[in-house]
């Protein structure tokens, strides 16, 4: 029987909408949502490190938007909810003071959604920041911080991703803020031989320089 083309069309059409339902969730929207990351990640990079201070709050501001609405359109994905995190982390870094408390709140919210949904995801991230943010932010009664919890998400990232540029970054930077840096400097040298990641010139040059300059710190004490 022969089928006119609109009619073939309309069918095929159909057919993809019915089949996508019963597709693997990865295969429906892997490249999508790993595009819209990396576009976070490439703009969170040039604002991190190649924007003047002056400048950062109102962009991280502005991107902690744009992530919001990737990670609306993602749900039941882990990775968007870490880029969203690490993005209104930096906005709240740049703040600073008490009306930061807010944001890292916010932040620790969507990392610990993300742990949920999926803890391995991008690496470990999510167990990486959450566990900066426990040692950065203050305790009772301002904050939420706590150093022991700070040290056990840390050292899950690095059992996840042992030979990573930042599980090592921070977890050494961890070290040198609880008053240990002489064992920090083993994993600041793991971070400057860690493997570049494709497509992360940008952050890993800038994490590269922080490591140096942790070096230097302690050696001068």
């Amino acid at each position: 029987m022969l089928v006119d083309r609109p009619t073939f069309l309309r069918t095929c059409g159909a057919l993809l909408l019915a089949t996508a339902g019963v597709l693997p969730v990865s295969l429906v929207h892997a490249a999508p949502v790993d595009d819209a990351v990396a576009d976070l990640q490439r703009d969170w990079e040039v604002i991190r490190y190649q924007t003047p201070p002056t400048e950062r709050e109102k962009r991280f501001e502005a991107l902690a938007a744009k992530a919001h609405k990737v990670s609306e359109a993602f749900p039941g994905r882990s990775e968007p909810l870490v880029w969203e995190g690490i993005i209104v982390s930096s906005h709240a870094g740049e703040k600073g003071g008490l009306g930061a408390l807010g944001l890292v709140k916010q932040a620790k919210a969507l990392y610990e959604a993300a742990i949920q949904l999926d803890g391995n995801a991008l690496e470990g991230s999510a167990y990486n920041s959450l566990g900066v943010l426990y040692y950065k932010v203050p305790g009772w009664p301002l904050g939420f911080g706590d150093k022991a919890k700070a040290d056990d998400l840390l050292r899950k990232a690095l059992s996840i991703n042992p030979k990573g540029i930042d599980p090592n970054f921070f977890y050494a930077e961890y070290l040198v803020e609880t008053k240990q840096p002489e064992k920090a400097v083993t994993y600041l040298e793991h971070a400057l031989q860690a493997p570049a990641r494709p497509g992360r010139q940008i952050a890993d040059t800038g994490r590269r320089e922080e490591v140096r300059q942790l070096l230097e710190k302690i050696s001068q004490k």
